[in-house]
């Protein structure tokens, strides 16, 4: 797969698309996009549509789980695997939500959801160079990535010599893109962040394809500029809602086809300035993100339920934190011990607790005895 890499070698025989006469008036067919374009705007209409009936709670809870999945997923793609508990904890606490019993959150999750929430949540407000800057700095809290000491918060440097993507093993790597050189980025990303500020007749889910190719394409910053790039999107995204929350996650979707992903930057990159091949693909993903939207609507309801019914006869504090988090990314069944460790209680109390949510219809225990017993959560 493609790293982002800055090598100290040249191949001035590539030619890429910030090279091509007309860059960076970018053009595209919009009657081949137009089927596909509206088809997406319809999906929109329906979800936003269906999120707007379920009240102020439960669109809360869709939210967290999209911000969530957004945050954890756009980092995967880079190769960055970051604790979904930890992501789940800082969002819902800038949602105003309820986070007993989640992880602290680590410095550069923290970034990371800070970069994401003031993108999505202040959408309207106006794209800046010094907003990009702080966005940077928030998801290299410690000035570096990984071992390497990086410029934060600002332009990349020639000192840092060419940006380039590149895949293979060290003395054979294959470039599949070079970045315009450092002294291009200061009006590079003027045009850009000019262009992405005015009022234009352009659609803005189009936008948002336009702006993530061309962001990525200029790749400004040492590290970071896919999770930007998407961050950006993310935000035209909500401005073509109109909504600060989120109901779908355009990363998970992209991260799910991460290969393909790549592909059709690479393809669109070497390529000439009509980038209708990519909005395409792009079109299409969107589509697939609202899709799995359903998803996320049939788990938030189920909640709903299930809380409905506890709550009749309120569970203990254990309990309550026990089934949180199973309705949250648990992994595998129940058994007595996890129960145990997760509530921090002895075996004995966690048996009669489970055995207290068995009567009442909240767990089912499933097939199998002795070690192997294990539980789930009741269908409501």
């Amino acid at each position: 797969m493609p790293i982002l890499q800055s090598l100290q070698f040249m191949h001035p025989e590539a030619s890429y698309i910030h090279q091509r006469p007309g860059w960076p008036q970018l053009v595209w067919d919009e009657a081949a996009l137009a089927s596909v374009l509206a088809g997406v705007r319809h999906q929109q209409g329906r979800l936003l549509g269906r999120m707007e009936v379920l009240g102020f709670e439960l669109q809360s809870e869709a939210s967290l789980a999209v911000l969530t999945s957004d945050v954890v997923k756009s980092s995967a793609i880079e190769g960055e695997l970051f604790n979904s508990d930890e992501v789940r904890s800082s969002i819902a606490r800038r949602l105003g939500l309820a986070v007993a019993g989640l992880a602290k959150a680590s410095r550069d999750i923290e970034g990371a959801v800070e970069m994401m929430f003031d993108a999505t949540q202040r959408f309207d407000a106006p794209l800046t160079k010094e907003r990009l800057f702080a966005w940077h700095a928030s998801l290299f809290p410690t000035a570096r990535s990984g071992m390497q000491r990086i410029t934060v918060g600002a332009w990349r440097t020639a000192q840092s010599g060419p940006m380039q993507v590149v895949s293979g093993r060290y003395g054979r790597e294959k470039v599949h893109f070079e970045a315009p050189e450092a002294d291009r980025l200061e009006s590079e990303m003027s045009r850009f962040i000019d262009w992405f500020n005015e009022q234009s007749a352009i659609d803005p889910v189009l936008k948002a394809g336009i702006a993530h190719f061309w962001f990525v394409t200029i790749h400004p910053f040492e590290d970071g500029n896919g999770r930007i790039a998407r961050a950006i999107a993310d935000m035209a995204l909500a401005r073509a809602d109109g909504t600060k929350n989120r109901f779908y996650s355009m990363s998970s979707q992209i991260e799910a086809q991460r290969t393909d992903y790549y592909r059709q930057l690479e393809a669109s990159q070497r390529g000439d300035v009509n980038i209708t091949r990519w909005l395409t693909w792009f079109l299409a993903c969107l589509d697939r993100a609202i899709d799995s939207a359903d998803q996320i609507l049939g788990a938030v309801q189920y909640k709903a339920r299930l809380w409905q019914r506890i709550n009749r006869v309120p569970v203990n504090d254990r309990q309550r934190l026990v089934i949180n988090r199973m309705l949250n990314g648990f992994k595998g069944f129940l058994s007595t011990s996890k129960y145990a460790k997760l509530a921090k209680c002895s075996t004995d109390t966690a048996l009669r607790d489970i055995e207290d949510l068995l009567e009442r219809g909240i767990l089912v225990r499933n097939p199998g005895r002795g070690r192997s017993t294990s539980y789930r959560l009741a269908e409501v």
